[in-house]
């Protein structure tokens, strides 16, 4: 089960995260952590990506970070507002770092360095916007399974 891996204190580390990375910029991100997936792991982020609303923020500007744990498999994926301008090979830099975290099981540590390196390029292709911006998406940590 994920919240046997993912405890409540990486929980908070995972949110404090978002919470950081999203203070600079109109960007959103969300962490959804399940147990299996049971097909193409891009299909499964794209599918929780819907369900989490994600493709409706106002930019157009969502990044998920998708977490099978048992199945060792993991996805950052964004929306068309931020594809459009990030560099080449950027998910797969994020991706390439987060795995070795993962790989020494130190699943929150790698989700929060790889979402403070999201809000990176958010915060400079997405400033935030004192007047306009709320907070679109919430920060918690969603659990499938």
């Amino acid at each position: 089960m994920p919240r046997d891996t993912i405890t409540p204190a990486d929980e908070e580390k995972i949110m404090a995260a978002i919470r950081e990375a999203e203070v600079n910029t109109s960007g959103e991100i969300r962490v959804h952590v399940e147990s299996n997936c049971d097909k193409d792991v891009l299909d499964r982020a794209t599918e929780v990506f819907a369900e989490l609303h994600m493709h409706q923020t106002k930019e157009r500007n969502g990044v998920l970070f998708y977490i099978a744990l048992e199945d060792h498999q993991f996805a950052v994926l964004g929306d068309a507002g931020i594809n459009a301008i990030v560099p080449d090979h950027f998910w797969e830099d994020i991706t390439e770092h987060v795995i070795k975290h993962f790989k020494q099981k130190h699943y929150a540590e790698g989700l929060a360095e790889g979402i403070l390196m999201a809000g990176e390029q958010l915060k400079s292709h997405f400033p935030y916007d004192r007047k306009g911006d709320v907070n679109e998406l919430s920060d918690d940590v969603s659990f499938g399974d």
